[in-house]
């Protein structure tokens, strides 16, 4: 976990104005027992998530691709190719819309804008140190042109069919590798 203590409260408040905002038919799927708070997201997404990435093109069209997602500081972070067409419609249009969904186990879903990070910007040190820690080689490596990206969410919610057994699922692997 990296996420500081405000972070943590960032993203509880932006949990709760989410839900408090959306359709009584998303309310009546993501009920409080289901519902996942701040520190139980930041508990059950580690590691690589694949995400869906949805952006629009020039025309108006969606289109959806999947991304590498790492959840860093309360965010999602994930890289791609500079020529990919997610990232050309990215840079023109930042909207998108992330969905991680794993079965009926767990959904988080998130709008928001995308940011590109180079290098001069302060938090890419960290970011870049996460992956390659996870990649065990640099992004930056695989292709000429890989751009780092960032979604600042506007709107996020997080859904477990079965909360305790998510939740409690981290849990145990966590005490097992502490032994």
């Amino acid at each position: 976990m990296k996420e500081t203590t405000e972070e943590v409260s960032g993203l509880q408040a932006l949990l709760d104005a989410s839900i408090g905002r959306s359709t009584q038919h998303l309310r009546n799927i993501i009920t409080p027992e289901r519902e996942l708070n701040a520190e139980e997201l930041i508990q059950v997404l580690t590691g690589m998530c694949t995400l869906n990435l949805a952006t629009v093109t020039k025309s108006g069209e969606p289109r959806i691709s999947a991304v590498d997602g790492h959840f860093l500081h309360a965010r999602w972070v994930f890289t791609t190719a500079g020529s990919a067409a997610k990232a050309r419609h990215l840079k023109a249009r930042p909207a998108a819309s992330l969905a991680y969904v794993d079965g009926e186990r767990l959904g988080v879903f998130s709008h928001g804008q995308v940011e590109f990070l180079t290098g001069e910007h302060p938090d890419f040190d960290e970011i870049e140190a996460h992956l390659v820690a996870h990649y065990d080689s640099s992004p930056s490596s695989w292709a000429p042109d890989i751009v780092y990206a960032r979604l600042q969410p506007t709107w996020m919610v997080g859904y477990a069919f079965d909360k305790a057994a998510v939740t409690d699922k981290v849990t145990d692997q966590a005490a097992s590798q502490t032994k």
